[in-house]
């Protein structure tokens, strides 16, 4: 327990969120997201990201197109785009707003208030992130799961499934969500600490003048 003091905490929370803002701005542009295999032709693979579709054959290999415009976009593609694009936003004000309220970087040293200030502001950044990446990763599973087992659809045509992408997507936001909660668990952990030295300031200033009163008295 001795470990978890208020600066390993700071520096653990802002590590986490770094590493979820990565795999996030990884993630986003990974054609990945979506994979349909046909079972007429098991030797093309079909997948689609936030930007590209791309298909691979044994012959070609693989072979990725842009999509055309941005207001021609699926819905849930439109969404997953903008949310994850507000994510990572979001997630690289949180890391650097929460780096500049760390204990030792002397930028703000002395301005404690600042310093909390920051890494809240930090947490709450990281946290929005977190969340936008977890709400685009699940509307685009959901639509997809209702697509999949829609009756309309015919069986012959095959459906999107989840590629890997979406679960990197999934680990990104847990890991924003996670680092954010964590930046207030320090600035809790630092108010503590304050009230701690508060405390033991008060108690050796009420402690001081019995103690001249006490040798005054023998002194008498």
């Amino acid at each position: 327990m001795v470990l978890f003091t208020t600066k390993f905490v700071q520096k653990a929370s802002l590590f986490v969120s770094f590493g979820g803002l990565v795999t996030t701005f990884v993630t986003t542009f990974l054609p990945l997201w979506k994979t349909m295999n046909s079972d007429l032709n098991e030797m093309e693979n079909w997948y689609e990201g936030l930007w590209h579709m791309c298909i691979y054959t044994e012959e070609v290999g693989i072979h990725c197109k842009a999509f055309d415009s941005f207001l021609a976009l699926p819905p849930d593609t439109f969404a997953g785009r903008v949310l994850m694009c507000i994510s990572i936003a979001t997630g690289i004000l949180g890391v650097v707003a929460a780096f500049f309220g760390l204990r030792g970087v002397e930028i703000g040293a002395g301005q404690e208030r600042m310093k909390r200030n920051l890494l809240i502001l930090g947490g709450v950044f990281v946290v929005v992130s977190g969340v936008t990446t977890l709400a685009a990763v699940s509307f685009m599973a959901y639509v997809m799961v209702v697509k999949f087992w829609d009756d309309d659809r015919p069986e012959v045509m095959p459906g999107w499934e989840y590629g890997e992408a979406m679960f990197s997507a999934w680990f990104a936001g847990l890991l924003l969500v996670v680092g954010g909660s964590f930046l207030f668990v320090a600035v809790c952990m630092g108010d503590h600490e304050v009230k701690l030295q508060t405390e033991m300031i008060a108690r050796c200033q009420e402690q001081r003048p019995r103690s001249l009163h006490y040798r005054k008295t023998e002194i008498i």
